[in-house]
């Protein structure tokens, strides 16, 4: 798993470590297994939600897709060809390979190893995400998580934008002791903000936990929490409840996260590969349908008349 990375961690700024009597530690309240499903044109996802836990608990968040990681011959590459979406945000954080994406706004560009790219649908707007020329030419291995997170009702109707967050702009943190390396995308952790300007307050990190290792962080008791593994074992709380790849653990309320690693990791991964992701709550109706996640079911008809008559932009011409 290539992402962004350092030989030592240590030499980054570091998280502080929580002191337990001042910042409770968040118990586990569930772990939800992960459901696969296939996707677009035929790409293989892992889905804790929606569907594996209620979105009250997710909220801001509606939807988790790890999307791998899988290993394509020459040729064999799938993506999303182009459709709408309206009321929210994607967020696409590429671990491994190469994704190419396109907006009806005219943005988009290549998705590498380590990117995210961050689209505000907004209003409405049309694009696809598919692998590049060169990832689907030579095949190798695909790995990324979409992220979709919700906007509040004074904001479901913003103007759609494109924030291309490449991998050396993220904000990269250590541990306490160096034994975890922290990606953060978004959000503020320990202080450190991320470069992912958000229009709804969350934090989004990946962490790397080295084997037998512990990592624990602030966390703004305003937020939820989850975690979500992509790859290995560990122990989620002061609880050491078990998780495993493809599994998302809800937290309880408190101030603090605590995840350890197990000493021997079972699969393609050396190491504990985990998201961290917390946001505010925005407590109001969800009406869903496909790319559309709005409050009520008029605003869902509107949103669908209004992609029959272009309203959310056109396939721009190829050549």
């Amino acid at each position: 798993m290539p992402a962004v990375t350092v030989e030592n961690p240590l030499v980054l700024p570091r998280i502080t470590r929580p002191d337990a009597t001042s910042a409770p530690t968040r118990p586990v309240d569930r772990i939800v297994a992960s459901h696969h499903a296939i996707e677009g044109a035929g790409f293989e996802v892992w889905r804790p939600f929606p569907g594996g836990v209620d979105l009250h608990l997710t909220d801001p968040f509606l939807l988790l897709d790890q999307l791998g990681p899988v290993e394509y011959a020459p040729g064999e590459a799938k993506g999303a060809p182009w459709h709408p979406h309206r009321g929210f945000e994607t967020v696409t954080y590429v671990l491994d390979g190469e994704i190419t994406h396109h907006d009806s706004n005219g943005g988009g560009g290549t998705i590498a190893e380590g990117d995210t790219q961050w689209m505000t649908a907004g209003a409405g707007i049309l694009h696809d995400e598919l692998p590049s020329e060169r990832a689907l030419r030579a095949g190798g291995p695909s790995h990324g998580v979409q992220l979709w997170v919700n906007l509040p009702s004074h904001l479901k109707f913003t103007p759609a934008r494109y924030q291309a967050i490449t991998g050396e702009n993220l904000v990269l943190l250590s541990s306490h002791d160096g034994g975890a390396l922290v990606r953060l995308i978004a959000g503020d952790l320990d202080g450190h903000p991320g470069p992912g300007s958000t229009h709804t307050p969350i934090t989004y990190a990946h962490a790397t936990v080295s084997p037998g290792a512990e990592l624990s962080v602030p966390w703004n008791p305003e937020f939820n929490a989850l975690a979500y593994v992509l790859l290995g074992q560990g122990f989620a709380g002061n609880e050491a409840r078990p998780v495993s790849d493809h599994e998302l653990v809800v937290f309880g309320a408190g101030d603090a996260l605590t995840l350890r690693a197990a000493d021997r990791q079972d699969g393609p991964s050396p190491a504990l590969e985990v998201l961290l992701l917390g946001g505010l709550p925005i407590r109001e109706p969800i009406a869903h349908y496909g790319p559309f996640v709005m409050n009520t079911r008029e605003e869902i008809l509107q949103a669908i008349d209004d992609f029959n008559a272009g309203r959310m932009g056109t396939i721009p011409a190829v050549g």
